[in-house]
């Protein structure tokens, strides 16, 4: 595996994303790009709480907060992994997208080259938080290209 010139990470800051970003980055070798796909999940567009936000302003007032806080985690996480990449002088390429993360890494991948995915498994079902979906049975029988699915953090 020390041979991967392009490597695809999609992560999205959830503890089994940057257990797979801690692998990803084990990965690389000198001459590899890690590729970071950040999936913003399009269900925050259904967050806007309307049963209490009664009015346009408040609603706007809203969706601009939880914008500039989704904004903001999607600003550290590109930070964090851009110093991890620079420390190992790894070339990173972050790409941020907001939709179905399933569909999103399939358009991505259509895009470019590719000799590896990386992607974290999905949380247990007894851990709480963010279940993704961007690791399901449709997408796997779809991939084309090598794909590591890294276990979830106990």
């Amino acid at each position: 595996m020390r041979n991967l010139k392009q490597i695809l990470l999609a992560s999205h800051g959830t503890p089994g994303a940057r257990a797979a970003e801690r692998a990803a980055l084990a990965l690389c070798g000198p001459k590899t790009t890690l590729h970071h796909l950040i999936v913003v999940p399009d269900f925050w567009k259904g967050m806007m709480g309307d049963d209490w936000l009664n009015n346009s302003t408040t609603r706007d007032t809203y969706g601009r907060y939880v914008e500039a806080e989704l904004e903001g985690e999607v600003r550290r996480q590109i930070a964090s992994l851009q110093r991890q990449a620079a420390k190992r002088r790894i070339r990173y390429r972050p790409q941020v997208v907001f939709g179905k993360p399933e569909d999103c890494l399939r358009e991505r991948l259509q895009r470019g080259r590719v000799d590896l995915v990386v992607l974290g498994a999905p949380r247990p079902k007894a851990k709480s938080g963010l279940r993704s979906r961007m690791v399901t049975e449709k997408l796997l029988r779809l991939l084309k290209v090598p794909t590591l699915i890294i276990p979830h953090p106990a």
